[in-house]
């Protein structure tokens, strides 16, 4: 099977729906003249033309609007954020319009629309360009929220995302762009809500999302040169989450440790700890553990900032605190 990069898989998901739909058009800060500010929109211009393929001014809020009002009215908008940061500009028409607007008229309207963009650390950006929101837009009924690991599923759940009649935060990473993986010919699409479990295991249970599933590889890689076997599960998407695949997990492993990129407090990994203590309570052999951003602004400095984020080392000693083997 051919390797393309994350890019590729994004751009290929793009232009597909769009040949497929004429509905669909895609807008935003220098998604067309510039090729995209990540390349993810390059030649699409050229293929589909200035009224598809829209240049917007720096004002996430009025082109985010737009894009509302687009959908509610027939077509099928994709949004993208130069980063996530920025959506904040934009996050009223997001929660307030997009997410509510089925709700409010009675589903007399939906609202397909995709918001897409990087999210989180992407090097020395420090605190205004590194921050990861998907437990805010996750906490809002009305949205789903897909974060892709890897150019396979970032096509499938991009071409999935498209196509479904509620709005879709699509969130990626900037130091996954370049990435490559195997990514079919043919046209495929993954399930929304639906987790991977990537690596089967019986000692703990290791569960992430984005690009922290290369910190859960590496480490479950490290454990098992110590006979720890890990379950690894990609959860694809934090809003649905697939509960019923992470407790079945645990069930069997009985221990959870849980990798995010985001702030500790009203994240996701402290959803996932409920979750289990709630339905998986019986089976757990030792207490949840969650790896998370220190709670501080990331800061500039490159060891600082390795000093805050998710690493392998904190993953593996807290794989050793749940399984009681020697740290």
């Amino acid at each position: 099977m051919r390797q393309i990069q994350f890019r590729e898989a994004l751009r290929e998901a793009l232009s597909e729906e769009m040949r497929r739909d004429p509905r669909v058009f895609l807008m935003g800060e220098e998604v067309a003249e510039y090729n995209g500010a990540y390349k993810v929109s390059q030649g699409m211009l050229d293929e589909f033309g200035p009224e598809r393929v829209i240049d917007t001014p720096i004002a996430e809020l009025g082109f985010a609007g737009i894009g509302v009002g687009a959908a509610a009215n027939g077509l099928i908008p994709i949004i993208e954020f130069m980063t996530f940061n920025f959506s904040l500009v934009a996050i009223d028409q997001v929660i307030n319009s997009a997410a509510k607007l089925y709700s409010m008229s009675g589903g007399q309207y939906s609202c397909p629309i995709v918001f897409r963009g990087p999210t989180g650390n992407a090097g020395m950006l420090s605190s205004q360009h590194s921050q990861n929101f998907e437990n805010w837009f996750a906490n809002t009924p009305g949205l789903k929220v897909v974060i892709p690991s890897n150019p396979y599923d970032a096509k499938g759940l991009l071409k999935s995302a498209i196509r479904d009649p509620d709005p879709v935060i699509f969130m990626e990473s900037e130091l996954m762009y370049g990435d490559k993986g195997e990514v079919p010919e043919e046209e495929y699409l993954l399930e929304i809500g639906k987790a991977n479990i990537v690596r089967p295991g019986k000692h703990v249970t290791l569960v992430s999302f984005g690009k922290m599933m290369k910190i859960a590889y590496t480490a479950a890689d490290e454990l098992a040169k110590e006979g720890i076997e890990a379950e690894v599960i990609d959860l694809r998407s934090v809003r649905p989450i697939d509960y019923d695949t992470l407790v079945a997990s645990v069930k069997k492993t009985n221990r959870m440790v849980v990798i995010e990129e985001a702030w500790p407090l009203a994240s996701i990994s402290g959803e996932l700890a409920y979750i289990v203590q709630r339905r998986a309570f019986d089976y757990l052999d030792a207490p949840v553990i969650r790896i998370t951003c220190a709670d501080v602004p990331l800061p500039y400095a490159p060891t600082l900032i390795e000093a805050s984020l998710p690493n392998v080392a904190r993953v593996v000693k807290a794989v050793k605190e749940v399984t009681y083997a020697k740290v």
